[in-house]
């Protein structure tokens, strides 16, 4: 466990787990809109999150961790929903945070979008990524980490994948037109 005095101090709040569940359909919109808008972004930003994918599960194989969760009383609509996602996401493999990880991929990804769009999906990825700790899923531990594993490999795929790219294309493998 990686919790910290802090993460204790981080009250429960069930409202949150609604951004929590809108990642999924939030990932999948935030890169079809960044495909159309910049193709290379969209390349970068798939790569990264590919990359940054297996690192979790490489962390998940050796370095298993556990969040304890708050005893869910009352019986409200968000609690009932926060009960469906405790019952079928274990409080397993937590570090580092995949919500995290993707969702501010997605915020990187975006500074090719129009402002409008690029804040919404600036602040959708904010609200997920706070979401983890007030649904008590991660701590402040998992999101860093995912934060920190984000930023090295969408720098590192923004280094590298224009060399493949290049050499693939010198080889013939693949064909560019403009």
């Amino acid at each position: 466990m990686l919790v910290t005095l802090i993460d204790n101090r981080l009250p429960f709040v069930s409202a949150f787990i609604i951004p929590y569940v809108l990642w999924y359909p939030f990932i999948a919109i935030a890169l079809v809109l960044i495909f159309f808008k910049d193709v290379k972004v969209y390349l970068n930003t798939l790569v990264a999150l590919c990359i940054g994918l297996l690192v979790c599960y490489v962390f998940y194989y050796f370095f298993q961790t556990t969040v304890p969760r708050p005893q869910l009383v009352h019986s409200d609509w968000l609690t009932q929903l926060v009960k469906i996602i405790y019952e079928h996401d274990l409080p397993y493999n937590c570090f580092p945070s995949i919500h995290v990880l993707t969702s501010y991929l997605m915020i990187k990804g975006a500074r090719v979008l129009k402002a409008r769009t690029r804040y919404i999906v600036r602040i959708m990825g904010l609200l997920i990524i706070i979401s983890t700790l007030f649904v008590k899923q991660h701590v402040i531990a998992d999101v860093g980490m995912a934060i920190l594993i984000a930023e090295t490999a969408y720098w590192f795929v923004g280094i590298y994948l224009p060399v493949l790219i290049r050499f693939n294309v010198k080889r013939g493998v693949i064909a560019i037109t403009d």
